[in-house]
């Protein structure tokens, strides 16, 4: 559901990825190196990390930089503005699966531009959640879906077995369609068997079918006794509101004009909120808001007052959260700027009174 717009290019990738844009573009069997963090991995208690996740934002997943570096908005840089705002964690947004080879193999190209982001994000204290990201091909296509996600947890967990705890892996972002809550709770086990035979105690990250919603929750089965999970959830309430004028939603397309902010809508969002909250204590389940936003068709104080209800509701009920996204759509961050849409990060993070 989320799109590119045509934005100035930021400077800084280029450099920190130099030499990476020779590299053949045919993928190799042999991948990089895992790259040296500077401190080693300890478990941590999946609850703990949540709390200490505490807010976050969503990047990276429409930059030029996964195929060209040279094009990128987004720079290594961006990471300590990122941190400086008051962020403590970021969601790379993975779209692994066409940099995957009909052997299996990730491009070494790609997996290099990752080490770099990953690197960049961790040298700024933040937590990073590597999520896959390919869910409209999974919604349609079972047997691709499966092949691909096995291909890439089976290199990418190994990768960064080594990595600091604040590394976090989540296994497939909002399952749907065809892939039913039967089915995804059948693939989730799988690849996360996968995970743990080189990861056995890093926090993994999963949510429920049908795109990762609070209703399907009950549906979520998890291995009960692996205790390194943290449950994702998204939300996007009333649609009608966060989706207004979104092309690829065509209910509302056209719809436009569509406030909130009554008491009715908070009634309803805390409502919401406590049946997440309710799910999560009887599972004894962490949960991590990690998709939040009103596209920027909606007016901005709207926006605002609809973010900063969400943001303090998840807070409220000690969950972690990321707001979707810093870019393009859903705006946060303008690189036409550059700087940050301020309406939208007050909202997600008040300023000192």
């Amino acid at each position: 559901m989320h799109r590119v717009s045509t934005m100035l290019r930021a400077a800084g990738v280029a450099a920190a990825l130099l030499g990476l844009a020779g590299c053949q573009t045919t993928p190799s069997v042999e991948t990089p190196p895992a790259p040296s963090f500077g401190e080693t991995f300890t478990p941590t208690d999946a609850a703990a990390q949540d709390a200490a996740m505490a807010r976050g934002v969503n990047v990276l997943g429409y930059d030029p930089l996964w195929k060209d570096p040279a094009k990128a908005r987004f720079t290594t840089d961006h990471f300590r503005i990122i941190k400086q705002a008051g962020f403590s964690n970021v969601r790379v947004v993975l779209q692994s699966f066409d940099f995957i080879d009909a052997k299996g193999t990730l491009d070494p190209k790609w997996l290099a531009t990752l080490d770099v982001m990953v690197k960049a994000a961790l040298d700024q204290g933040l937590t990073v959640t590597l999520d896959e990201h390919d869910y409209e091909l999974c919604g349609k296509d079972i047997d691709t879906c499966r092949t691909k996600l096995k291909a890439f947890w089976s290199q990418v967990a190994p990768h960064f077995k080594d990595a600091p705890n604040r590394v976090l892996f989540e296994i497939l972002n909002e399952p749907h369609e065809a892939l039913t809550n039967a089915l995804w709770n059948a693939e989730l086990k799988d690849m996360l068997a996968i995970i743990r035979t080189t990861n056995p105690t890093r926090n993994v990250v999963i949510g429920a079918g049908h795109w990762n919603g609070l209703e399907d929750l009950p549906q979520l089965e998890l291995p009960t006794g692996d205790t390194h999970i943290i449950v994702s959830v998204h939300y996007y309430h009333p649609m009608a509101f966060t989706h207004q004028g979104a092309s690829w939603v065509p209910a509302y397309t056209n719809k436009l004009g569509v406030t909130w902010g009554s008491p009715a809508d908070y009634a309803l969002l805390n409502k919401e909120m406590d049946v997440v909250k309710a799910w999560s204590v009887a599972n004894n389940r962490p949960i991590y808001l990690n998709e939040f936003g009103a596209y920027d068709k909606a007016a901005m104080a709207d926006r605002a007052t609809w973010d900063a209800a969400v943001a303090r509701a998840a807070e409220a009920r000690g969950f972690a959260w990321a707001y979707w996204q810093l870019d393009p759509d859903f705006v946060l961050w303008d690189f036409s700027k550059p700087g940050w849409v301020k309406p939208i990060l007050d909202a997600l993070i008040p300023p000192p009174k």
